[in-house]
């Protein structure tokens, strides 16, 4: 057995080693050299591997390791302000994309609880593969990548209710006929769901039932709450003491895999179980260590996972059905990325992220499989069904990274070139880049106008781009956070760069890699609030103004003069208060990560302007001013 298990690890290994860096070069990404090396080992070709359901079922961990880093970097505050985006986005999405493959499923005389299901399992998307390549292509913090991660996110929540829906539809439908066990079902299920049998015991604990699962739901979550509040701090701080590295490597392990199984426990998903301890932990000094540790184990386990879906490919099933599944698989894609566009459409997703966005989720994903398993114990689905669904699922999750490619390809640059008068950034030896030409870059770049000053604008808006021809500004298509576009762009000859994006987190990637990449350019940034202006400060730029507060003030300085302050003093008053309140930005700087400290100090810098303000002025008047 110890030989057998070996023999695979060296398989797995050694088809990843060789595989996966020739995809990559050849620009078709790591994930399709994963599934290509899974189809190649596995039992349909060379037969290395034998079992793929064994190896999907532990690979599904990368998945839940995923999300729990993905829960490091997004802090409840973050999350409470994507809750439009995370209900509107996500529930828009499954809720349409159910009722129509419902829909077409029933017209095709597929029983209606059957049909509910299929509709359920093909709504949603793979947040191993989607995530997986928004992180590869570095745009989490982008609208697509935002929105993405909004609707997967919401789709790992709701597959817990799709889940706990199955017996009613099985009640309701009567059940179907297996034709045969379950049990000679292969199991793709994993650890998502949890069990089918809701009397059964986790590690010898019986699982809670009826009335007491909120009850059990509850407890649970406000458990984790308080824990990561009040208990694993103090814990972290004594394994930090005692200087044992793998001790910290143990205890974030342990972190996941007791997430993965409270939720086990519940009947609930271990991803979703998994990204609320991560969210938990994001406001703690010690987050970043997790992420370390858990990211070599993640990486691990998600290529297993890639390797493991390619071994999963039914081929006896493809070659009995091929045209049958090939066209239901082209159907389902072309029905999620008309649903995926439109709802993009709704939210204002410019056209280039609005189509990546549909791109990257008109797959149907992992928990596809978990959803078809459970339904055939239940008695919901046919095996056979089941079968041939899989391997639709299968093929639409391998097929993703292909459109994407297909995207970048023959879509992108089309988009790009529709967005320019047909040329790229030139370097025109212009002394001023300005990075983004929204309401704020607009107004800079006007001012230097006026005094002939040259610049080189940089916008990734390309419909934006197109209205700002009308009126004779000469904008180029790129993206700010790219140095080999500013290169390109002039950034070696320029003075002076102008960062001025609308997205805060691309603001910041700029202005890192700028002051990596061209550290003779000045640097002038523009901030969303007082956060992100010490997130610039800490990068050291030139210049950082936050983009509301002159505007802010003029509206005070306004409203003095309505309630008759003189014009001098309004205005006298509005500088003050300015050159103040960046003083004591700065002084709060060195504090900015202790909420506590910022509050008092907030009080006092309150106290401490109005009593400057008034002395000045009284000052001013003292001396005729």
């Amino acid at each position: 057995m110890g030989t057998d298990l070996l023999f695979s690890v060296f398989v797995f290994l050694a088809a990843a080693c060789v595989l996966v860096p020739i995809s990559k070069l050849t620009g078709l990404g790591s994930v399709i050299g994963y599934l290509i090396a899974g189809v190649l080992i596995g039992p349909h070709v060379l037969g290395l591997i034998a079992e793929p359901e064994t190896i999907l079922h532990f690979s599904e961990f990368g998945v839940v390791m995923m999300l729990f880093l993905i829960g490091l970097e997004l802090q409840p505050k973050a999350l409470w302000e994507m809750r439009t985006r995370l209900l509107g986005l996500g529930g828009i999405q499954v809720f349409a994309t159910v009722v129509a493959i419902t829909a077409i499923a029933i017209a095709l005389d597929v029983p209606t609880a059957e049909a509910i299901v299929i509709g359920m399992a093909l709504a949603l998307s793979s947040t191993a593969i989607a995530i997986q390549i928004m992180q590869d292509r570095s745009i989490m913090g982008h609208p697509e990548g935002r929105s993405g991660f909004s609707v997967l996110l919401f789709q790992d929540v709701i597959v817990i209710a799709m889940i706990a829906a199955l017996p009613l539809l099985a009640v309701w439908g009567a059940g179907v006929d297996l034709g045969q066990e379950a049990s000679q079902v292969p199991s793709y299920a994993g650890d998502h769901g949890g069990a089918s049998d809701h009397g059964a015991v986790s590690g010898g604990i019986p699982k809670p039932e009826g009335m007491w699962l909120p009850v059990a739901i509850f407890a649970v979550f406000g458990g984790m709450v308080l824990s990561g509040r009040l208990l694993l701090r103090p814990v972290f701080r004594l394994i930090a003491r005692s200087k044992v590295r793998e001790t910290f490597t143990a205890i974030a392990l342990l972190l996941v895999v007791g997430a993965a199984l409270l939720m086990n426990w519940l009947g609930l998903s271990s991803a979703l179980g998994a990204f609320i301890a991560g969210v938990v932990l994001a406001d703690s000094e010690y987050r970043h260590q997790l992420e370390s540790d858990i990211e070599p184990f993640k990486a691990l386990l998600l290529g297993l996972f890639f390797i493991s879906v390619g071994m999963s490919l039914n081929f006896e099933t493809l070659a009995q059905y091929p045209l049958e599944i090939l066209g239901v698989v082209s159907g389902l894609l072309i029905l999620k990325f008309a649903i995926l566009f439109a709802i993009g459409t709704i939210f204002k997703l410019d056209l280039s992220p609005r189509i990546l966005f549909a791109v990257l989720l008109c797959q149907a994903g992992e928990f596809g499989f978990v959803l078809f398993q459970f339904a055939i114990s239940e008695g919901v689905l046919r095996p056979e069904t089941g079968g041939f669904l899989n391997a639709v699922v299968a093929i639409s999750m391998a097929l993703t990274p292909i459109l994407v490619l297909a995207y970048d390809k023959l879509i992108a640059p089309r988009l790009r070139t529709a967005a320019t008068t047909g040329e790229g950034p030139q370097n025109h030896q212009n002394p001023v880049l300005i990075l983004g030409f929204g309401r704020v870059g607009q107004i800079v770049g006007r001012l230097l106008q006026t005094q002939n000053i040259g610049t080189t604008i940089i916008d990734k808006d390309g419909d934006h781009i197109e209205f700002l021809k009308q009126f004779g500004h000469r904008v180029y298509y790129g993206d700010g956070t790219d140095m080999d576009l500013l290169r390109i762009a002039g950034a070696d000859d320029a003075r002076i760069v102008v960062v001025a994006m609308d997205d805060r987190e691309a603001v910041t990637t700029a202005v890192k890699a700028i002051k990596h990449s061209f550290p003779h350019l000045k640097i002038l940034a523009r901030a969303r609030g007082r956060t992100h202006l010490f997130d610039l400060l800490a990068e050291e730029v030139d210049y950082v103004e936050r983009e509301t507060i002159r505007g802010a003030l003029a509206m005070g300085e306004k409203a003095l003069t309505l309630l008759d302050f003189d014009d001098i003093r309004s205005a006298r008053l509005a500088k003050d208060f300015l050159a103040l309140d960046f003083k004591m930005a700065e002084e709060t700087y060195e504090m900015r990560d202790d909420i506590a400290a910022l509050a008092e100090r907030s009080d006092r810098h309150r106290a401490l302007l109005m009593d400057t303000l008034n002395k000045t002025q009284d000052a001013a008047q003292d001396t005729g001013g």
